[in-house]
């Protein structure tokens, strides 16, 4: 089924995006592992898992529109040097994600591709509500315990 090209621009847009989240956590959770932060490795690790979840599902779109999906160019980004760095890089990588997943459903609204956006609206409510919710969390429970103390929480 040849799909619309504007659809198939914003599904490249978005697997950009995905990948270079996958990269980002990717390095995050190995750098939590080698610090001992386990419990911080394990939930960062199972998002990288997810952001490859999101990768394939757009891959598999882009392939059923009869699109050739690029992986040769993922989105840059700028990986944290300390936990509320990186917690903090991840979570503006989530937003934006989520920014792009709102322009995208437009675009498929536009496009009257009500296939793709429902696929589209399924990771948004992933990006919003799980992703982007827990690092709020971590954030707020930094401020709220002290670094020190949430740190000692993650071993």
């Amino acid at each position: 089924m040849k799909g619309n090209p504007d659809v198939i621009a914003q599904l490249q847009h978005l697997l950009n995006g995905e990948l270079a989240a996958r990269d980002q956590y990717f390095i995050h959770s190995r750098r939590y592992l080698d610090w001992g932060y386990t419990k911080l490795y394990e939930r960062l690790n199972h998002e990288m898992e997810e952001e490859t979840g999101h990768a394939d599902m757009l891959i598999n779109r882009m392939l059923f529109l009869e699109a050739t999906p690029d992986l040769s160019n993922p989105d840059k980004f700028t990986p944290g040097e300390d936990v509320p760095g990186m917690l903090k890089a991840d979570l503006a990588l989530e937003y934006s994600v989520a920014e792009n997943l709102r322009k995208a459903i437009k675009v498929c609204e536009d496009a009257l591709d009500y296939d793709t956006r429902r696929m589209l609206l399924i990771q948004l409510k992933d990006t919003e509500e799980d992703h982007a919710h827990w690092l709020e969390q971590q954030l707020r429970l930094i401020d709220m315990l002290g670094l020190p103390l949430y740190l000692q929480q993650q071993m």
